[in-house]
């Protein structure tokens, strides 16, 4: 098992939202406002400037391409096995927007140390 994997309060529940969203399914209301809150609690801590291990995949703009992402994790190997940075533009031309950037989220709870996810451009331009 990956030594950066770090074991997260109520990770049953994230592991059931992983296992829903990888289907295709979307969240209740109420488990996207948990998730949303447990990911706030966890980005809120961490630095500015963050280390990342390598090996490390490096991610361009998702831009709610839900299939596609699904096919980099079959490919490239699924968190806790592959750690990823994603550098924003998580949503967008997809049609999927919501599913994929729920399952991003669902997986930096899940995988604080596996997970970055950087603001993109569209992203900092949304920012009051």
């Amino acid at each position: 098992q990956n030594p950066m994997v770090q074991h997260t309060k109520n990770s049953g529940d994230v592991d059931q939202w992983i296992a829903k969203l990888k289907n295709y399914e979307l969240l209740h209301e109420t488990e996207v406002k948990q998730l949303c809150e447990k990911a706030i609690e966890i980005m809120a801590e961490e630095p500015n400037i963050r280390n990342v291990q390598s090996p490390v995949t490096i991610c361009g703009d998702i831009r709610g391409q839900f299939f596609d992402l699904l096919e980099m994790f079959k490919v490239g190997g699924s968190p806790p096995d592959t750690s990823y940075v994603f550098q924003g533009g998580y949503m967008g031309r997809g049609v999927d927007s919501i599913e994929t950037i729920s399952l991003l989220l669902a997986l930096k709870v899940r995988y604080p140390e596996l997970i970055t996810l950087l603001l993109g451009r569209s992203e900092i331009e949304s920012l009051p």
